[in-house]
């Protein structure tokens, strides 16, 4: 299970879930609002203290149909979960502001209601009626499954580290396993539909059934790139668009996948001058030891598990729970637990991982062709292996997308400059889950129609669950106003608070 909670959305930015009252039904020419029902957030975002439980606001709750074929927009239909957190100032909202958490595979609905709890300005709420929506294949919408059983979700979406090329031949067997049985559920028909594209256009047809001319966005993670895909598939039809935390051009590809490794490479840096400040995790005075510390653990518990904790999920911990600055005691406290043969902390399980699983291979597989031989895998982990030795043998390796099946309905959607300068990009210099160098790439693809503001600190998601005033306000200012910085602006380090 740690491996599970550790790999599986390395990629998000928060993972949020709401249960609407289903028999709200919909259509694009009327939606028909109902009170969720069931709690608004199941995990807090990133960026917040654990122990922190902000009051959630209600929403109201939907369903869309839209075709699942947008070849066939008369053919057969699929349901769009959809909820909305209205502004109380009619007078001064200008519009709807679609939302999205990251993923993919990751539940959207209750996203609304974990921005207002946890610090999206009022000046925002004011100015939008906030709309969140679980994408096709996840949780309330029509879901995916890969028939994905227990022992296979325990093992995540990301392979254990190969130390040699013969571990990458031994986890392709359980690559091509897990393809298979995606390609052979009771949803396979969704397959070839469940791309970041068609999302997108699902996207369209929500700003069209609430009857708003252009649609806002805020997307972080996952999210970033699927709003970089509706920005260029809609130009014309996209306000003020905001992308935190951003994947390069290329989406969640196997650049992305193995970049990963980049991003822990990145981030340990502050995690190991935290450690080294407090002593009593007893893990080293110096940063220089902290990180040593990394790969002595790493190298033991590949040898002898302790408390069923094994290498992996040693390694997928501490990737993912560098995302947020919080979770910094956390991770002290799981490694001096490891070094100590004592029990590690236990961290809740996510909700529906089978679900999450199959909707994020899904995506990922079916928006762009991987490798498809083993020996190009054996190549990466060679490589990545030495360039980042913390996490490049897992990242680099063999996953179900190599042997997806290939049939594809398009191509994936190429990122460019052509549009209005509607673009603003929010980015941590120091993000373990989409690196800067990431960024900086979809960036320049974009070229004038965005501008990007950097912060100087480390975790994954900027607004608005970061700290730093400076790009805070920075997207703040654009989403009320629409004003944006006339070129690319630094924000400085900021003392803790």
């Amino acid at each position: 299970m740690h491996r599970t909670l550790s790999l599986t959305l390395a990629v998000t930015a928060v993972a949020v879930t709401a249960i609407p009252d289903m028999s709200a039904a919909a259509t694009p020419e009327s939606l028909r609002w109902a009170p969720c029902r069931g709690e608004a957030a199941s995990e807090k975002p990133r960026g917040e203290p654990t122990a922190q439980k902000p009051a959630f606001p209600p929403l109201e709750c939907s369903t869309l149909k839209v075709p699942l074929d947008y070849r066939r927009p008369d053919g057969r239909q699929i349901e769009i979960a959809i909820s909305r957190l209205a502004s109380k100032k009619p007078a001064e909202r200008r519009g709807v502001l679609l939302t999205n958490p990251g993923g993919p595979g990751v539940t959207g609905l209750g996203y609304p209601a974990v921005l207002a709890a946890s610090g999206l300005p009022q000046e925002v709420l004011d100015s939008y009626d906030l709309i969140g929506f679980d994408p096709r294949g996840v949780a309330r919408s029509t879901p995916v499954t890969c028939d994905l059983s227990p022992e296979q979700q325990a093992r995540g979406n990301i392979p254990p580290y190969a130390h040699t090329a013969a571990d990458v031949a031994r986890e392709a067997g359980n690559a091509r396993t897990v393809a298979q049985q995606c390609a052979t559920s009771r949803t396979a028909w969704m397959l070839p539909h469940t791309t970041t594209a068609n999302t997108a256009r699902d996207m369209d047809r929500i700003r069209a059934a609430l009857g708003e001319e252009k649609l806002s966005y805020l997307g972080a993670s996952y999210g970033s790139y699927l709003g970089a895909v509706y920005t260029t598939l809609f130009a014309r039809r996209s306000d003020r668009i905001v992308l935190d935390s951003n994947l390069g051009p290329g989406g969640y590809d196997v650049t992305a996948m193995r970049l990963f490794a980049r991003g822990l490479q990145d981030r340990f840096p502050d995690f190991a001058a935290f450690a080294a400040a407090h002593p009593e995790y007893d893990l080293g005075t110096t940063p220089a030891q902290v990180t040593a510390k990394f790969f002595d653990l790493a190298e033991r518990l590949e040898a002898k598990p302790v408390q069923g904790f094994d290498a992996t999920a040693f390694r997928g911990v501490t990737f993912d729970r560098l995302y947020s600055d919080a979770d910094m005691p956390l991770v002290a406290k799981i490694w001096h637990a490891l070094d100590t043969d004592q029990p590690p902390p236990s961290t809740p399980p996510l909700p529906d991982m089978e679900n999450s699983m199959a909707a994020r291979f899904s995506v990922i597989c079916g928006d762009t062709r991987w490798p498809r031989t083993v020996r190009e895998y054996q190549r990466n982990v060679a490589v990545d292996r030495l360039k980042y030795p913390m996490l490049g043998g897992s990242t680099a390796s063999v996953g179900p997308c190599a042997f997806w099946p290939d049939k594809r309905a398009e191509p994936p959607v190429r990122i460019g400059d052509r549009g209005p300068s509607n673009v603003l990009m929010a980015q941590n210099e120091r993000d373990p889950g989409t690196p800067l160098v990431g960024a900086q790439e979809l960036r320049r693809a974009f070229g004038k129609r965005a501008a990007m503001v950097s912060a100087d600190q480390g975790g994954h998601g900027v607004y608005p669950f970061g700290p730093n005033t400076c790009a805070n306000d920075t997207v703040t200012a654009f989403l009320t106003t629409g004003q944006r910085p006339a070129r690319d602006l630094s924000c400085a380090a900021e003392p803790a608070k």
